[in-house]
């Protein structure tokens, strides 16, 4: 894989030529493939292995384009990382992706984990929490995680916010040991 400078690179790219707008859309189309090329190793294949022809990558990505409705430039954008060679760095191009659409629409992407299902209203004060904290607006993912045994796990970024019963006890526990 090339250095990471290059994945940044790739990135910028993908944003400024697809626009900021399209960029979403864009990014879950990549998104798709890479989870094509972690299930099908044939269609992984195609997009390594150098004994294929472009003709043949193009054939098969436009023939798949038609059935999952990629766009025309995520097609020559794949073909362009796959003729260079770094179509392995697809993921962290598209981490890197998401992490510039998200700064420059000063956005944030908060994944949560909850043991249930969370309500209109939580939803809502969760937001505004988490905006008054990073100050910015935030688009949040639920994860269900029913190990939790209550409380919240929220990421953001590399910052993780723990208010999870199961964490309050593990601290409990350490303090009690340390005396």
């Amino acid at each position: 894989m090339k250095k990471i400078k290059d994945v940044k690179r790739f990135a910028n790219a993908l944003i400024r030529n697809v626009g900021i707008d399209k960029t979403p859309q864009t990014i879950k189309e990549l998104e798709a493939l890479d989870a094509l090329m972690l299930k099908s190793k044939e269609f992984k294949s195609l997009l390594f292995n150098p004994q294929f022809t472009t003709g043949e990558r193009e054939s098969v990505l436009k023939q798949l384009a038609a059935k999952i409705k990629l766009s025309e430039y995520t097609i020559k954008f794949v073909m362009y990382l796959s003729e260079l060679g770094i179509i392995p760095a697809l993921p962290a191009i598209i981490r890197s992706a998401t992490n510039l659409y998200f700064e420059k629409k000063k956005k944030a992407k908060a994944v949560v984990m909850t043991p249930i299902e969370i309500k209109k209203d939580q939803e809502d004060s969760l937001k505004s929490s988490l905006k008054q904290i990073i100050d910015r607006d935030v688009d949040i993912e639920y994860v269900m995680d029913p190990s939790l045994l209550g409380g919240i796990l929220v990421k953001v970024g590399s910052t993780m916010y723990d208010t999870s019963i199961k964490s309050q006890l593990r601290l409990l526990r350490d303090d009690l040991i340390k005396g």
